[in-house]
């Protein structure tokens, strides 16, 4: 069987030199890499294995083992099958002993020595496994960012939630753009409690709590976001995301985000590592396309795969102006596929002015409501499903 790794590390020198030492295995690759050993990595390690139920995971315990330690207890309690290969400078026998009771099926000593490296993965592929089965056991974040301001990523993050709730997921929708805070308005609510009251109880959160202190929006999702005062900076970080994210998989089926503009701020970059899918929504506008450009980039040099990132036209058209870019002016530059074109239409002007999703008034959207349904589709795999009962 080819040799398909999850790379777990803190190191990107042991990031590297996994791939380096793979290169000496025939018919291997890399799946995915993960720059933090964290509580949450199971997550990701999940949603990873939903498109690649053959890869095995090896991690690095160097960094803090006893985090790695716990990081592969979780892993293992959510995917028992998975084959997992532990990895530490120190290899005594209470260090191996400690990896192979928290799950670990194999154990390297660092610095990595190449013959010892591939004799681990000749292990791995004699070894008889399991294919791993984790779909539906965990919710589903989808992270919403604009490569630049006024893309319309807001609407589209606000209409996807609602889609999801009028099919009766349960459904989270998170505004993490501490600047606009364009969801509230754009749903015309006016939340009581914030980020800032998750962030303060985040470590009791339970889900009479949760949905005790946000607002429920009419269609069903929950909403919550930063505070409308704009000097109200709020302490949300990164380490509580994580936390609250685990809470959220556990107990929602679907989390979306708004993750408006700010690429590099922890919190957004933290969302987008647990989120199974991560929408860049661009327009048709040069400037826009060139952000996309850099934002692939780098989201690719944080390890990223271009399975995660996907590519959304919002405002699109197909008939040709010479100020916007075309579909296939969009594909080269970017190196890769759009995943979605949402057209042009003024509903969705309309359905902002009455503080509304333009997807609660199907009959007023026309054309819009229908597509953007099977921009859902398309995103959730819906559309995957059903191809596979009529093939």
């Amino acid at each position: 069987m080819p040799v398909s790794l999850l790379v777990a590390s803190n190191d990107e020198h042991f990031r590297e030199m996994v791939r380096e030492n793979l290169l000496n295995v025939p018919n291997s690759r890399v799946i995915a890499e993960y720059p933090e050993v964290s509580s949450t990595l199971y997550i990701r390690v999940m949603q990873d294995l939903e498109r690649h139920p053959e890869a095995a995971l090896i991690l690095d315990m160097s960094y803090d083992a006893d985090a790695a330690l716990e990081s592969l207890r979780k892993v293992k309690q959510a995917v028992p099958e998975l084959y997992c290969v532990a990895s530490n400078f120190q290899a005594d026998g209470d260090t191996v002993l400690g990896a192979v009771r928290a799950g670990a099926s194999d154990f390297l000593t660092q610095p990595m020595k190449r013959l010892e490296f591939r004799d681990a993965m000749h292990r791995l592929e004699a070894t008889p496994r399991k294919v791993t089965t984790t779909a539906s056991r965990l919710g589903k974040i989808y992270t919403f960012i604009g490569a630049k301001g006024g893309a319309g990523t807001t609407t589209l993050a606000v209409n996807y939630a609602s889609v999801l709730a009028q099919r009766k997921q349960q459904t989270v929708l998170l505004d993490f753009d501490w600047v606009a805070n364009d969801v509230a308005m754009q749903l015309g609510a006016q939340p009581q409690y914030t980020l800032m009251e998750v962030g303060e109880n985040v470590s009791r959160m339970d889900q009479a709590l949760f949905e005790g202190f946000v607002t429920r929006d009419p269609l069903g999702f929950f909403l919550v976001g930063p505070p409308d005062s704009l000097e109200q900076r709020g302490y949300f970080t990164e380490p509580m995301f994580r936390e609250f994210s685990t809470f959220l998989v556990e107990k929602y089926q679907s989390v979306v985000v708004d993750a408006g503009t700010n690429v590099n701020d922890d919190v957004v970059l933290a969302a987008m590592q647990a989120s199974s899918s991560v929408f860049i929504v661009v327009t048709q506008d040069f400037p826009a396309i060139r952000n996309a450009q850099r934002y692939l980039a780098f989201l690719m040099r944080m390890g990223f795969t271009q399975d995660q990132l996907k590519i959304v036209i919002n405002r699109y058209q197909k008939k040709h102006d010479s100020n916007l870019a075309s579909l296939d002016q969009v594909k080269s530059t970017l190196n890769q596929e759009v995943f979605y074109g949402i057209p042009q239409s003024a509903a969705v002007a309309n359905a902002i002015n009455k503080a509304r999703p333009f997807v609660q008034d199907r009959q007023a959207a026309g054309e819009l409501d229908r597509l953007f349904r099977k921009f859902v589709d398309k995103a959730t795999g819906v559309q995957r499903e059903a191809e596979a009962k009529t093939a």
